[in-house]
């Protein structure tokens, strides 16, 4: 299986500690990062530039081909980057929104030393209509930089549910500031219904006959609602597990899938053991919700618990990135041994 998310792993030494046994373990063993699954949209903006000017383009939907088309035709009286020199170096860019990860970004040329570019360029996605009209494009302007410092110059939002398919005419719209709901990142996509629980080494006392020698956390992943839907038939989703900074095989656990439902019930309990109480200020538990095709797996969402500190073993990483609720959420079960803690937490973009 593929996944449309990377995973990027580097080991320290210093931090090895004996390997655990057992198929549902961890053993803390290296420090990794995993790289950011969903770009923002707004990434590589440099720049502090008042959004102003208007861009042409028409919308259609090919029903034979199923193919959504955006006709970028040409801007007017965008701003300029570099006053210096009197230049921007405009390119236009669309997302299909919530679910940027799935269909990807699609962009125009770069038109050098103009404020007044001309495209007359197409920009494709193959996706069903029913599907189509869940989403929303969202069409950006930006000036190219040869570093990879670019500047954002403006942007439209369309609501593809209420768009006018019989309108294929080529119409101008005013470049707006950056919306607050794409800039926050706000987009629902669904809820996780958890427990959590942690069992110190030893905690059980002698007598217990399945008394670890290692502390353990439980994961009880009970069901996920409210998923995006990325067909007319639903979602096959299945939930993958990491216990960060350890990405390798021990750590990888999965539920089994469930078919064609946007409120699947997993009700799959994962158990990690090697934890030292200490470790849970540096380790980090990964939930991502995935749709699962053939050919390749697409994010849905996902949760990190941790504390959210930035710090994994004294090292700088960006997964160490909790939400309060999330981190709350951890700091109950570090604060309550032995003791299931329920959750209902909000999916992200990680």
């Amino acid at each position: 299986e593929s996944d449309t998310a990377s995973e990027i792993s580097f080991q320290f030494n210093k931090h090895k500690k004996t390997p655990s046994v057992g198929s549902h373990s961890s053993d803390m063993a290296s420090v990794s990062s995993v790289s950011g699954s969903v770009l923002s949209v707004y990434s590589g903006d440099f720049g502090s530039v008042d959004a102003q000017g208007t861009v042409e383009f028409a919308l259609d939907y090919d029903e034979k081909n199923r193919e959504f088309q955006v006709h970028v035709s040409q801007c007017k009286d965008l701003a300029v980057v570099d006053e210096k020199k009197g230049r921007s170096d405009p390119y236009v860019k669309t997302y299909l929104l919530p679910d940027k990860a799935r269909m990807g970004k699609r962009k125009t040329s770069v038109k050098k030393r103009t404020v007044n570019p001309i495209y007359n360029e197409v920009l494709r996605y193959k996706i069903e209509k029913m599907v189509l009209l869940i989403q929303k494009l969202n069409l950006s302007v930006w000036h190219n930089d040869p570093l990879g410092r670019n500047s954002f110059l403006g942007e439209i939002e369309i609501d593809l549910a209420s768009w006018d398919w019989s309108n294929r005419k080529l119409n101008w719209y005013p470049l707006k500031p950056r919306s607050l709901s794409a800039v926050n990142g706000v987009d629902h996509r669904g809820v996780m219904n958890l427990s959590i629980k942690y069992v110190p080494p030893g905690s059980l006392g002698k007598t217990c006959p399945k008394n670890p020698p290692s502390g353990e956390v439980h994961i009880w992943v009970k069901d996920v609602k409210d998923l995006l839907q990325l067909r007319p038939s639903g979602v096959d989703s299945f939930v993958k597990c990491y216990v960060l900074p350890d990405t390798s095989k021990k750590s990888y656990q999965k539920t089994r899938i469930i078919k064609r439902d946007t409120n699947p019930v997993f009700n799959h309990t994962i158990v990690y053991d090697g934890f030292h109480t200490e470790d849970l200020k540096d380790a980090c538990v990964e939930l991502t919700v995935w749709d699962h095709e053939k050919l390749t797996n697409h994010f849905l969402g996902g949760i990190r618990l941790g504390l959210g500190t930035g710090l994994s073993y004294g090292v700088s990483v960006d997964w160490m990135d909790s939400t309060q609720e999330e981190v709350a959420f951890w700091q109950e079960m570090m604060s309550a041994s032995n003791e299931w803690i329920e959750g209902l937490l909000p999916l992200r973009s990680l």
